[in-house]
C-alpha cells in the first residue's frame, strides 16, 4: 500500500533514471487524457502521496497511485508481470520502459498554470520534505475540520499533512495511545501535534530500504504494532487487536482497545 515514505522513495529513484533523459512517447489510458510524442523529463519528484513528472516543455504528468498502484521498470523487450490492461501509463525511455499499473489518479498540468497552483496550495505540508510545522498544522486543522472529526478521517485528511496512509494511520493512533474513535474536540493542541509528529518520525525512518517498520521486530513478531494483526494478542498489553472500517471513507482500522481506550 504506497504511502509517503514509497512515494518519495520511488521518485528518487525514478528522477535518477530519468532525469534529463529523451523519452521516446508517453501512452496514457485515455479516461485519463491524452498520450505524448517525444519530450525529455527534468525532473521526478513527491509531494505526499503524489508523484510529479516534469518536463522540459513546461509540462507536468501527476499520477496517484492510491491503494493498488504500482510502478514497474522493465527492459524493453522483457514481458510485463501485470495484464497490459491495467496499465495506466507507460513511458518509453531509451534504454527502459516504466510502466505505472492501476492508478488512481493520472493529470497532466502546466507547471505555472492556476490548476497546478491551486492543487499546491490545497495540499497540506509533505511530512517528509517540509518537516512538521505547528502552527500551519493547527491552522490547517481548525480551519478545515470540523471538531466532531474523527482521528481516523483527520490523519488521512492530506490537506493537513501529506504523506500519511492506512498503515501509518493505525499505527500513530496506537503508538499515541488514541482510540481512532476519538475526535477532533477530544484532544488538546499538545495531543494532537503528537500524532503529527509520530507520523513524520516514522515516515523519516522508513525512507531507507527493507520493510515498513514502526518496532524493531525482535521476537519475530513483525514490524508492525497492530496493523494487519485482528484477532492477535496487542503486542504491548496481549488483548487482542481490533480490527474495523471507519471513518467517513470507510477504512480498515486496526487498534487495542485496552491500549487505546476512548476519551
Amino acid at each position: 500500500m504506497p504511502e509517503g515514505d514509497t512515494i518519495h522513495k520511488l521518485a528518487l529513484f525514478l528522477d535518477e533514471e530519468l532525469r534529463d533523459s529523451p523519452i521516446q512517447r508517453i501512452e496514457l489510458r485515455p479516461m485519463f487524457g491524452a498520450s505524448s510524442g517525444p519530450r525529455r523529463v527534468s525532473r521526478v519528484s513527491s509531494e505526499g502521496k503524489h508523484l510529479y513528472f516534469t518536463f522540459d516543455d513546461g509540462m507536468q504528468l501527476r499520477t496517484h497511485l492510491g491503494m493498488y498502484g504500482s510502478w514497474h521498470r522493465y527492459r524493453p523487450s522483457e514481458p510485463w508481470r501485470k495484464p497490459t490492461r491495467q496499465a495506466a501509463v507507460v513511458i518509453v525511455a531509451e534504454q527502459a520502459v516504466f510502466v505505472c499499473f492501476n492508478a488512481k489518479e493520472v493529470q497532466w498540468l502546466r507547471l505555472r498554470g492556476f490548476e497546478r497552483a491551486d492543487r499546491a496550495a490545497r495540499l497540506g505540508p509533505d511530512l517528509i520534505q517540509d518537516g512538521l510545522d505547528p502552527s500551519e498544522i493547527l491552522r490547517r486543522v481548525d480551519s478545515l475540520l470540523d471538531p466532531e472529526t474523527l482521528l481516523v478521517d483527520l490523519l488521512l485528511d492530506q490537506r493537513i499533512a501529506a504523506g500519511i496512509g492506512n498503515v501509518y494511520k493505525s499505527e500513530v493512533l496506537f503508538l499515541e495511545r488514541q482510540s481512532p474513535l476519538n475526535r477532533r474536540c477530544d484532544l488538546d493542541d499538545a495531543t494532537l501535534l503528537a500524532l503529527y509528529r509520530r507520523a513524520a518520525l516514522l515516515l523519516g525512518e522508513n525512507l531507507g530500504g527493507g520493510p515498513r517498520a514502526t518496532r524493531a521486530n525482535l521476537d519475530g513478531h513483525g514490524h508492525l504494532w497492530v496493523y494487519g494483526r485482528r484477532g492477535l494478542p496487542c503486542l504491548r498489553c496481549g488483548s487482542p487487536v481490533q480490527r474495523g472500517t471507519l471513518g467517513s471513507q470507510p477504512r480498515s482500522t486496526y487498534w487495542c482497545t485496552a491500549c487505546q481506550p476512548r476519551s
